[in-house]
């Protein structure tokens, strides 16, 4: 189980390997942090760290929750700086949506260098009415 570091009543950060079973924990965290939703969009922010990261597969991924002026922020945080690109899948592709979801289904998101550090944090913001949907 991923080691959870609790900031504050509004905010929540865990270490995450990465690995496969990484966004399922991503989601459980959430889930505790914050009830239901949100669960489609940390999944594929995580996915997109798990399989497309150019790193070690023994660096870490964070996984940062954050409660503030009515929404709520979840951060992904890798070690490659390299920045996603929103794209279009072909019909026939099985994969290739997951950042799609995300521009379509939270109320902003958006990527940066990390701060301090190496890599990126991709983000995304959504109410927490949306997040319970």
């Amino acid at each position: 189980m991923p080691e959870a570091a609790p900031l504050s009543p509004a905010e929540q950060t865990c270490w995450l390997p990465r690995h496969r079973t990484s966004p399922r924990a991503a989601r459980q965290e959430l889930r505790e942090f914050l009830l239901p939703t949100g669960e489609l969009l940390v999944s594929e922010l995580v996915t997109n760290a798990v399989q497309h990261a150019r790193t070690p597969r023994d660096r870490l991924i964070q996984v940062r929750f954050t409660l503030a002026d009515g929404l709520l922020r979840i951060e992904v945080h890798d070690a490659d700086s390299e920045k996603p690109e929103l794209r279009e899948a072909a019909d026939s592709e099985e994969a290739g949506r997951g950042l799609l979801l995300v521009h379509e289904l939270a109320q902003s998101w958006g990527c940066c260098p990390r701060r301090g550090g190496i890599g990126k944090v991709v983000w995304c913001q959504i109410s927490p009415e949306q997040a319970a949907a």
